[in-house]
């Protein structure tokens, strides 16, 4: 029994040529786990709004959404309040109260459900989520892996029949981000929800999904099996990088038999093949990096209130001239606060940062931030305060005298032209962090700071953002990057480093570093773990399995 049906849709955003959606038709089942893949920008968030009128975008709409037999906007507002839920990217976007019990009682306080009921769902959402522990804290105190897990109780507190998610693992460390879609498994197959999730990391994700559609260009280009997905794209086609890294292996060796999705299948399939290890292939090893420092930190502390707990306490850590250094850890362990205390925005109450050897404090605001240091921050929304892509980097080159060659050059380097009319807040997530970035990189500084940059960003678009990071990084920028993202850190940096309980507890060249570690660690890694140590990156079982 169909629960969605598109009929005929097209999509233009306003001020906009050319559609975001094109004649797109689809029939979704009651209780199917689709995915929904494609570049940034391709229309998959856009598409996914249309599902929830509340959120559908602006513009000029042709076609016709159906829920449940009825036109969608036909349906009852309780009925699609209830019945239709809807999880946002970010965390802090959907949380309207400030303590826990009342975020899951919240919508049904709206829906005027009585209170007996009212308890009896909370009750029955906070021990199957396990929020129990946590269920009279306050929103406010919660890890992002917490705040994603309340959103989804909230929603699932209302018994909805039709779940809708927007990259909800993007700002989630790998282990809250499995345990994130291993409970979405549960909620399908325990309860029959109907999953629609748009998602970037498809490692976790495909082989759970019932149907995978890509989207490309606003057109849906594929729809069917997750293992199909190789054997009907191009072989060069973009999104082959995104695909995980058993089926890339599969892919890059030319496979026989089953595709493999897994970690468990890739290890199997890799085992089979009866691999040469006495090939004398050397394995490429991180460049040579700089011995000079140009920003440390040196015993640093900090708390955000005077009688709160340490986030930072014995921070050490130098960074190098030119490098690529990437900090990962988990949710709430203090990476962001990191990054706030090396640009100066957050003042440690003991210990030194320094830039070139000298005190950062003692650097005026101007001189600090217009010469050596910017940073990109978490949400790049912050950043942006004019009407069009086109106002935002005139506005930024004007006030820093850049000249409007520049500006070009920039547009054409991360590919914005067809969206310089585009209001900054209709841009896709991934759009967003291209705009942000570009807006950023106008100033030309010496240190660029980025606070999880891949968040939202496509594979292809993550290899794109790579080549010109490396470029600046050939040009002399040095780079600090927060992330999540293990596959990019290994692929990427020159320099790794751990952050857990307030300070670093380890660092390394991505190979040493990796290949040392259980779960953060690559994919490619658990892969050939035990067959080929030295495995952190799907080029490595290339390197040493094809035959030259």
């Amino acid at each position: 029994m169909e629960i969605v049906k598109v009929e005929n849709v097209s999509f233009t955003y306003p001020n906009e040529s050319k559609p975001i959606l094109k004649n797109i038709n689809l029939t979704v089942e009651q209780g199917e786990f689709i995915i929904l893949i494609g570049q940034s920008g391709c229309g998959k968030s856009t598409l996914l709004r249309h599902f929830k009128s509340e959120l559908s975008p602006h513009g000029k709409k042709a076609g016709t959404f159906f829920y449940d037999g009825k036109r969608l906007d036909e349906v009852m507002p309780e009925k699609a309040a209830s019945e239709i839920g809807y999880v946002f990217q970010n965390p802090d976007n959907q949380i309207v109260t400030d303590k826990v019990w009342h975020e899951l009682a919240f919508g049904l306080e709206s829906l005027g459900v009585d209170k007996h009921t009212m308890r009896r769902r909370v009750a029955e959402m906070a021990n199957f989520f396990g929020i129990q522990k946590w269920f009279h804290q306050k929103t406010s105190e919660l890890s992002g892996g917490q705040k994603q897990l309340l959103n989804l109780a909230s929603i699932m507190v209302m018994q909805p029949k039709l779940l809708l998610l927007d990259e909800p693992t993007s700002q989630l460390d790998p282990i809250a981000a499995m345990e994130f879609i291993q409970t979405l498994n549960r909620l399908n197959k325990e309860l029959g929800i109907t999953i629609i999730l748009v998602e970037h990391r498809l490692e976790e994700v495909l082989p759970i999904a019932d149907r995978v559609l890509i989207m490309e260009k606003g057109d849906l280009l594929f729809d069917g099996d997750p293992r199909e997905i190789i054997n009907t794209l191009p072989p060069k086609h973009e999104l082959i990088t995104a695909l995980p890294t058993a089926t890339k292996m599969y892919h890059l060796l030319d496979g026989e038999g089953p595709v493999p999705l897994t970690i468990r299948e890739g290890r199997k399939w890799l085992a089979k093949k009866k691999v040469d290890l006495h090939t004398g292939k050397q394995l490429p090893v991180a460049s040579g990096i700089s011995n000079t420092i140009v920003l440390e930190a040196k015993d640093v502390a900090f708390r955000y209130e005077k009688n709160a707990t340490d986030i930072i306490q014995h921070l050490n850590l130098q960074v190098k001239k030119g490098e690529f250094l990437t900090i990962i850890g988990g949710n709430g362990t203090g990476k962001s606060t990191v990054l706030s205390l090396l640009a100066g925005l957050q003042k440690p109450y003991r210990g030194k940062i320094l830039l070139h050897d000298k005190l950062l404090k003692t650097y005026r605001n101007k001189e600090l931030y217009q010469k050596f240091i910017t940073l990109l921050p978490q949400e790049p929304k912050t950043l942006f305060v004019q009407k069009t892509v086109k106002q935002e980097l005139e506005d930024t080159a004007k006030y820093h005298n850049i000249l409007d060659d520049k500006v070009e050059e920039m547009i054409m380097q991360f590919q914005l032209i067809h969206l310089l009319q585009r209001h900054p807040y209709d841009l896709s997530g991934g759009e967003q962090q291209k705009l942000a970035l570009a807006k950023l990189l106008l100033i030309e500084p010496e240190i660029l700071l980025l606070d999880e940059p891949t968040k939202g960003l496509d594979a292809y678009a993550k290899e794109e953002l790579a080549t010109i990071l490396k470029k600046l990084q050939v040009n002399g920028l040095t780079i600090v990057m927060v992330t999540h993202d293990i596959e990019f850190s290994a692929q990427h940096s020159s320099r790794c480093a751990l952050l857990f309980d307030g300070n670093i507890v380890s660092e390394a060249d991505p190979r040493t570093f990796y290949s040392g570690n259980n779960f953060y660690t690559t994919a490619a890694h658990r892969i050939a773990r035990g067959i080929m140590n030295e495995v952190i990156v799907c080029d490595d079982l290339v390197i040493l399995c094809k035959k030259d």
